[in-house]
């Protein structure tokens, strides 16, 4: 998932039933077919807050060890994994979008990169062996799952004791009065994607339900997306 763009692929959400009209006809709205229609504009869209974005690199860095081991999921076109992985040993980079992972793949291979690789598929079907994995990235993707909950449990899980779980997610619920009152015109559309009503506070909650140490936070503005940092309790190098 990229760490500049407020909305990004919903990595679990392969399949939600949701009415829409289409000529007459009710269907169900498949996540994955939107971003996969959505995957070339997108990949062409420039940075929204570039500050914002080097910033959240710059604290990411700081986690990551010529050693470790990383895994991305709803990475999208890959921009994060591709600026991150000269840093580490492994990059492995997930998502539900096969189109954004055609294009996140031309990247890499065009960039000359051998230690990043992509996988359709998401954090819960992900065929890994828990403990395996110093950093997860979450970005901009939790406020759209709706298993959340067990997205972060499985997150916990795949964490080698003292790795982190970093994550930049939307909380549209400490948004301005007036961007809240839009939220529910936003949800009535049915082409595009639920967002969560998050706030900040419940995040970081969740994050401690399911096992986490909160260990830094971060945002630019009350209305952007929260930068959390949460380790997994334990040594990294036990």
């Amino acid at each position: 998932m990229h760490l500049h763009r407020p909305i990004a692929r919903p990595l679990h959400w392969r399949t939600r039933t949701h009415p829409r009209p289409l000529l007459g006809r009710t269907t169900v709205f498949r996540p994955s077919w939107f971003w996969d229609r959505m995957a070339v504009r997108y990949a062409r869209m420039p940075i929204a807050d570039p500050a914002a974005y080097e910033t959240k690199l710059e604290k990411t860095r700081a986690y990551l060890r010529p050693d470790s081991r990383v895994l991305e999921f709803g990475c999208g076109t890959g921009s994060t994994a591709l600026v991150l992985a000269p840093r580490v040993a492994q990059v492995h980079a997930i998502d539900t979008s096969a189109a954004m992972l055609a294009i996140a793949r031309e990247k890499v291979q065009a960039a000359g990169i051998d230690n990043l690789s992509f996988e359709h598929t998401t954090l819960t079907d992900l065929d890994s062996p828990a403990g395996r994995w110093d950093v997860i990235l979450g970005m901009n993707v939790l406020h759209l799952l709706p298993n959340r909950r067990d997205t972060l449990a499985r997150a916990h899980a795949l964490l080698k004791p003292g790795g982190v779980f970093i994550s930049s997610t939307l909380c549209a619920a400490d948004a301005p009065l007036g961007l809240r009152l839009l939220a529910p015109l936003v949800r009535a559309l049915p082409l595009l994607p639920r967002i969560s009503s998050l706030r900040l506070e419940g995040l970081t909650a969740e994050l401690v339900a399911a096992g986490f140490e909160i260990e830094a936070q971060w945002r630019p503005a009350r209305h952007k997306a929260a930068f959390v940092v949460a380790r997994k309790p334990g040594r990294l190098d036990a």
